[in-house]
């Protein structure tokens, strides 16, 4: 995924290739370090399928999707033509007043050309339909294979080490507070994002047209973390309905009235 942008795109230098090159071992490390180990580690939900499988197909396509747009600038072929179409559609279709679409349009730099606003709209369409389509895939396959109960018993410690269960109120509340708060974080993040990018750019003298590769991964980043919190909030917020049920199946066979329910 690292590599793809810089394989598929022309004029890379060779410090820049060298540099992806050895950005892409680090994270191959990382990720067998992360797996490989029996304890806590950074990666949430490690041991709970399709979580972290459907991030990194969010974040893959994406880029890669994203590169076929741009190479296409430079050796257009009939897959890339056909999905630079679809992406222009689909910015078109999202491009309405106050949308974030609209406000990354509205934050290009002056002196853009046509083509390099096609291009953006192009690929931030694509990415938000990628994004979306994630969102649904992993909200069906959580209904369809009662997630995360058939992967087996549920680990806190290794699947949330940041989240503490025995601190604070109650976990239920506590998992469904979470889960909203992190949702209405991917909801804004695509809003808040685009500016902060600008005011980065603009402090060190970057722009996001300065290089295809920086537009690639730039795009992805801003629909994939939105959509990594929304998954977050999700998976939260169905743990902690799966705890209740759990809780008040035990208050049923002991024969103990059942807990209030905790409204969502």
């Amino acid at each position: 995924m690292i590599v793809t942008p810089s394989l598929l795109l022309q004029g890379s230098g060779s410090h820049s290739s060298d540099a992806v090159m050895l950005i892409a071992i680090f994270a191959g490390l990382f990720i067998i370090v992360e797996y490989g180990s029996v304890y806590p580690g950074l990666v949430e939900f490690r041991d709970a399928p399709p979580f972290n499988r459907t991030r990194f197909g969010i974040l893959f396509v994406t880029v890669i999707l994203s590169s076929v747009i741009c190479a296409g600038q430079f050796n257009p072929s009939i897959f890339s033509r056909l999905v630079t179409a679809i992406g222009l559609m689909l910015g078109e279709a999202m491009d309405f007043p106050f949308s974030p679409i609209r406000l990354i349009l509205w934050l290009l730099p002056e002196g853009t050309t046509f083509r390099e606003a096609q291009t953006v709209r192009a690929t931030t369409g694509l990415a938000y339909l990628v994004a979306l389509i994630g969102l649904t895939v992993f909200a069906i396959t959580i209904r369809l294979s009662r997630w995360p109960g058939k992967a087996g018993a549920f680990n806190v410690w290794i699947n949330l080490p940041t989240f503490e269960p025995t601190a604070g109120a109650d976990v239920v509340s506590r998992l469904r507070r979470d889960g909203i708060v992190n949702i209405l974080l991917g909801a804004t993040l695509p809003y808040l994002t685009p500016p902060l990018a600008g005011m980065i750019g603009g402090a060190y003298g970057f722009s996001l047209l300065e290089s295809d590769v920086l537009l690639i991964w730039l795009v992805a980043l801003w629909a994939f973390l939105p959509a990594s919190l929304f998954l977050r909030g999700i998976a939260m917020r169905r743990l902690a309905l799966l705890i209740e049920a759990k809780r008040r199946r035990v208050a049923l066979d002991s024969g103990e009235d059942a807990p209030e329910f905790l409204p969502a």
